[in-house]
């Protein structure tokens, strides 16, 4: 009975639990800057000074090479070295270690940063914004921890450790909104990676060869999955999956030179023979389909094999004739 009693008590004074049904306050804040266009004047000036970096110095930055955004591997050095601070800091005997890791992550900082704006001058202004509010954060704790490194070689421990756990408690809200960016708003992740789970197997017909000009992009559909036909010649035709890796962009509206396809959003470009992504921003190949001419029809079938079908050079190009099933 007295139990019951605690319990009816800690009920009525007791702030009410958060409903279920509908988004969270922080969700709702974020979604409210995701659409809030104050900010908007301040991304196309930041946006040029990002794309003076050379192209093949934003692809590094990107990870086009790892296959992969480079961006969340470099900002493990600043935050794991802060939060093994802070947790140093509160250890007897331990300020040396900690004042060592503070100026590692300011180190690590810098990549970070760099690949960051680098990765953020390819997006949307949606996702813009929040990643402008998330940088802002980011220099503001990398300022903090300036300072605290200061201080702890100045001998004013005290303020050191004050300015690095507010400078981490900045960097916490500025990863929340990074996480924001990369799984709600899907920067950086491959927006082609699902081609594969439903494309429906086997071969498509796709129409006439004569219905493609030699070197234009075309869109054509397997089953529900949108595709770009490129004829090379009367008899031979490349068929890449048609939204693009990066972030979807519509190829089939795109250019066509040198043998590759360039996205006419952000400039990806990608090989037409294999789908390789020989140009960033995109960091995952396209998806590539085997074709093949029957009677005149050009067939296309998605191979769940592409990726041997890009190292042997045979993905997406057909030979005239009908393959084997």
């Amino acid at each position: 009975m007295r139990i019951s009693r605690i319990f009816s008590l800690f009920s009525a004074i007791a702030p009410p639990a958060p409903r279920t049904d509908e988004p969270g306050r922080v969700l709702t804040a974020v979604e409210r800057l995701e659409s809030d266009t104050r900010l908007d004047p301040l991304l196309p000036p930041i946006r040029r000074r990002v794309r003076r970096i050379p192209r093949g110095g934003r692809d590094l930055l990107h990870g086009r090479q790892l296959g992969h955004p480079f961006h969340p591997i470099a900002v493990q050095v600043p935050i794991g070295a802060w939060l093994s601070a802070a947790a140093l800091d509160l250890m007897p005997g331990e300020h040396r270690a900690a004042d060592a890791l503070v100026g590692v992550g300011l180190a690590g900082a810098a990549p970070a940063a760099i690949s960051g704006w680098a990765d953020w001058a390819e997006l949307h202004k949606p996702h813009m914004r929040v990643g402008l509010v998330h940088a802002v954060l980011n220099v503001t704790a990398v300022a903090l921890y300036g300072g605290s490194l200061a201080a702890r070689i100045g001998g004013r421990r005290r303020l050191g450790r004050t300015l690095s756990f507010t400078g981490l408690t900045l960097v916490g809200v500025s990863g929340s909104l990074g996480g924001h960016l990369a799984y709600r708003q899907a920067a950086g992740a491959n927006h082609a990676e699902q081609v594969p789970y439903i494309v429906e197997p086997g071969w498509h017909e796709l129409g006439s060869m004569s219905q493609f000009p030699v070197g234009e992009p075309v869109r054509r559909t397997v089953g529900e999955v949108p595709v770009v036909v490129v004829a090379e010649n009367p008899q031979t035709a490349h068929v890449l999956a048609d939204r693009c890796s990066h972030l979807a962009g519509p190829l089939s509206q795109g250019k066509v030179a040198d043998g590759c396809v360039e996205c006419p959003w952000h400039g990806s470009t990608f090989r037409l023979s294999d789908g390789y992504n020989v140009k960033g921003p995109a960091t995952a190949p396209q998806p590539v389909f085997q074709t093949r001419v029957v009677s005149g029809m050009l067939e296309a079938r998605f191979t769940p094999h592409g990726a041997q079908a890009r190292t042997s050079g045979t993905g997406g190009t057909g030979d005239g004739q009908a393959a084997e099933e």
